[in-house]
């Protein structure tokens, strides 16, 4: 079996493709697919990962599954031509993690001392969900995997500690709301849906966000700028999820505070001047940060702001380091965007 080091090496490395020259005129709604069409098809040839034994979520193996599933789903979507290529792994894999008895997940795990560590770090669990539609498996093999996803659904919203995770008021919280809203949409459970919705516009974002668009309870932690750019990906795929044709979950904000559009002109200030960061430097990796963070291409597209997009692609876009990729919960964001979504219903 591979050891940590060579899967992350190798994944790393693949991934570490060079960013795109810059458009010659701003836009608020950027061709993703052809931006990032290089690291794509690069993360695409990873050698599939699947295990011969039980993993958990702080494995290696399963941080290189969360970064190869999505990044097959993309690989699809630009290169539709050579689907198959990029299904067949993509079923090995899943099946190996979600169906077969040997080796797959536990949707309900029963937590000891490790408490909320489970439910962040299966945050990925949340794009995996968003992947899922795009690599246009046969019904018998995506039901079984689907199964998976309702057993973990139920265990997010029954199980003791999931729900005390749901309550905490920092990248936990966002942790469960994110894999909830993504397997909710992904199992059509609508009561879910419009659960995390409310959710989301009457404790969330009251919880976690400042009146200086902060989040507060992740500035105490050991790496305050780390998590805080880990809650605002988690809850700017939050928006994207919930956000439908009629009403932008983006737009809400409180009568007496500010929502995430204060929290993405904040926050995005820092991500462009690090040096500037007025709290303490994070303990470790404080100066990789803060790479290319998918919440600003989302929210240069909800604010129409071609700044944001400019920022997010004059950023490097793949961490190789293992912490650091544990709080990038979105890898793949052209699977999160509206006209890639309508593409795939009109298909």
């Amino acid at each position: 079996m591979m050891t940590r080091r060579e899967l992350i090496a190798g994944t790393g490395a693949l991934l570490a493709a060079r960013t795109q020259p810059l458009p010659s005129a701003p836009t608020t709604r950027p061709n993703v697919g052809q931006i990032d069409r290089e690291r794509i098809l690069l993360a695409a040839k990873v050698s599939p990962v699947v295990p011969t034994a039980r993993m958990d979520a702080a494995s290696a193996e399963f941080l290189a599954f969360t970064l190869s599933i999505p990044a097959l789903a993309a690989a699809v979507v630009i290169d539709t031509a050579n689907g198959e290529k990029y299904r067949a792994p993509a079923e090995a894999q899943l099946r190996a993690w979600f169906v077969a008895d040997a080796t797959k997940l536990d949707a309900t795990p029963v937590l000891g001392e490790r408490q909320f560590a489970e439910v962040t770090e299966m945050c990925a669990l949340g794009e995996m969900c968003v992947a899922l539609p795009f690599l246009g498996l046969e019904n018998e093999a995506l039901d079984p995997v689907k199964e998976w996803f309702k057993a973990r659904l139920k265990w997010l919203l029954e199980n003791r500690t999931a729900l005390l995770a749901r309550d905490a008021k920092d990248h936990v919280g966002a942790s469960w709301l994110l894999q909830t809203a993504a397997a909710a949409k992904l199992t059509a459970n609508e009561a879910a849906t419009s659960e995390c919705r409310h959710r989301f516009k009457t404790s969330t974002i009251r919880a976690q966000i400042n009146g200086e668009g902060l989040f507060p309870h992740e500035l105490t932690t050991e790496n305050p700028l780390r998590n805080s750019l880990f809650t605002l990906d988690l809850l700017a795929g939050v928006c994207q999820l919930l956000s439908t044709q009629f009403e932008s979950v983006w737009d809400y904000e409180l009568q007496d505070g500010p929502g995430m559009r204060t929290v993405v002109a904040k926050l995005s200030y820092y991500i462009q001047n690090r040096s500037k960061w007025p709290y303490p430097a994070d303990v470790a990796h404080f100066k990789l940060l803060p790479y290319r963070r998918p919440a600003l291409v989302f929210a240069g597209r909800a604010y129409g702001n071609a700044e944001y997009v400019t920022l997010w692609r004059g950023l490097n876009p793949d961490p190789t380091e293992p912490d650091i990729l544990r709080t990038f919960p979105i890898r793949q964001p052209v699977l999160w965007l509206p006209q890639t979504r309508a593409a795939q219903d009109k298909g």
